[in-house]
């Protein structure tokens, strides 16, 4: 959401100071600056206002805030020091009689400066949002992958609230909760107006209704024709843009599963490779542990994998620059010499449930092999690896657990995991994670006050990569990520 009115007048470098009492929390959607005596016409509500008081007296002060009140303006920055010494005695008392906030504005503070502030805030709100989606993309295609109940209920909790999976008939295929299902009855009449084709035009592809403590979306599942099902969810307060994002998401990767028939090969071909961020084009996504292997060769990885029997096994996607492709670990001694004579690889850990991290390692991997003029280099060899090894696993994992506990609980552990991959380079660690670099630096100070600890002193950064190499290795053995990035703070 956008940044708050006390969370604005709260930076210090702008000085602000409330003359109407405490602040509240209400949101501010922009700056707008205006010595018109009605500026409202201009306004859409949710403004702080910025003024000198040009052309305000003290017989208008009191029309000129019931005006701004009546626009639901979140708030009035008064500047002293250059029409008037101080702000209004008529303005200040027409603003507590009718609850509008009164903000005074120093001399040395120019307006510009106060509305650069607020758009740096929400350009990073913006920011969160967007990474919020995109992990909540990657959760609902990994919970795909399971099946739709998987989905629905991944869902459910990422919004915080219920879900329902309608067949083409409005019976109830899943819920989530399990008391949800009951809602199903009241939603016919939606389902109704989304089975509809209008006389022109295809049928609506969702209703959003509200009904006393439930803002209810029902959207359709199929591209076109008759609905192959619909999808409801439910929450105590609007949609937010980025959870009507994650609906969507959902909904596509419901029709993805219904839409074109396809064999559960090719499903969950295609939907490994949405996991992945990349198109599929191979036929299977190995069941068990895997290794990801990157590879520099282009359309030769596909050649040697149709000219071995254990090539039916894998699944390649092309990159930008490279190729991965997904090995069964087992076939691993059999494929990774034919994928050597295509150039060089890097290889993965084992790994079973987070693909993403697999090709992230086998990318390192690729990389360290390039650098070394080296064929094959596997993640376990790269330096610092092996001293994981030397470690008792017990105590190892009790102390990577008691150090990252507090991270895990604020959803910081990616964050701080990016920052010690870019060598403490803020910028780096920000494009990295797709959050700007305020929002990282924000985070690394807030990872700083749980951990009681400096994250740039050296022999810190050891312990914390440790600690998260142990950690990343535990949670690849058990199936599944140690922390989700859903949690990071400052999401709204």
């Amino acid at each position: 959401m956008p940044p708050t009115l006390a969370a604005v007048a709260a930076l210090p470098q702008l000085g602000l100071k409330s003359l109407t009492g405490p602040l509240p929390d209400t949101p501010v959607v922009w700056v707008a600056v205006s010595e018109l005596e009605d500026p409202t016409p201009f306004l859409e509500g949710g403004e702080l206002v910025l003024t000198t008081g040009m052309r305000l007296t003290p017989a208008s002060a009191a029309g000129y805030v019931a005006r701004l009140v009546g626009r639901g303006v979140t708030g009035l920055g008064f500047a002293v020091g250059v029409i008037h010494d101080d702000v209004p005695p008529e303005l200040l008392a027409a603003a507590r009689d009718q609850g509008l906030v009164l903000l005074e504005v120093p001399r040395p503070t120019p307006f510009i400066a106060i509305g650069k502030a607020v758009s740096r805030m929400l350009a990073a709100e913006w920011y969160e949002d967007v990474t919020r989606a995109f992990q909540a993309q990657r959760e609902l295609t990994r919970a795909a992958l399971t099946g739709p109940g998987a989905l629905v209920t991944r869902l459910a909790r990422l919004l915080g609230g219920w879900a329902l999976l309608l067949d083409a008939s409005g019976d109830v295929q899943h819920a989530e909760p399990a008391g949800a299902r009951g809602r199903a009855a009241a939603l016919e009449p939606e389902l109704a107006r989304l089975r509809r084709r209008p006389a022109r035009g295809s049928p609506a592809a969702s209703v959003a209704l509200a009904v006393p403590d439930d803002h209810i979306v029902v959207q359709r599942i199929g591209l076109s024709g008759r609905p192959r099902g619909f999808l409801a969810v439910g929450t105590d307060a609007p949609l937010p843009p980025a959870a009507h994002t994650i609906v969507g998401s959902a909904v596509a990767l419901l029709t993805l599963q219904s839409e074109t028939p396809r064999t559960d090969r090719e499903l969950r071909a295609s939907l490994a490779a949405l996991l992945l961020g990349r198109p599929a084009n191979a036929p299977l996504v190995p069941g068990g542990p895997v290794r990801v292997v990157a590879c520099a060769g282009g359309a030769a990885v596909l050649d040697v994998l149709e000219s071995d029997p254990a090539g039916a096994r894998c699944m390649a996607l092309p990159l930008e620059e490279h190729s991965a492709v997904i090995v069964p670990d087992e076939a691993l001694g059999t494929i990774e010499p034919l994928l050597v004579t295509t150039g060089t690889v890097g290889v993965s850990d084992p790994a079973s449930g987070d693909l993403g991290t697999a090709l992230r390692q086998a990318e390192e991997a690729l990389a360290a092999a390039v650098r070394a003029r080296r064929d094959v280099l596997h993640y376990s060899a790269l330096p610092g690896q092996s001293v994981l090894g030397l470690l008792e696993p017990g105590l190892a994992h009790a102390f990577a657990g008691s150090l990252l506990a507090p991270l895990r609980e604020e959803g910081l552990v990616e964050t701080v995991r990016a920052y010690l991959a870019a060598n403490g380079q803020g910028e780096a660690a920000a494009r990295a994670l797709g959050v700007h670099r305020h929002t990282l630096r924000s985070r690394m100070r807030k990872a700083a006050e749980l951990l009681d600890r400096d994250p740039d002193d050296p022999a810190v950064r050891a312990e914390l990569w440790i600690a998260l190499a142990i950690a990343s290795n535990h949670d690849e053995r058990i199936g599944h990520r140690g922390d989700s990035q859903s949690g990071e703070p400052g999401i709204a």
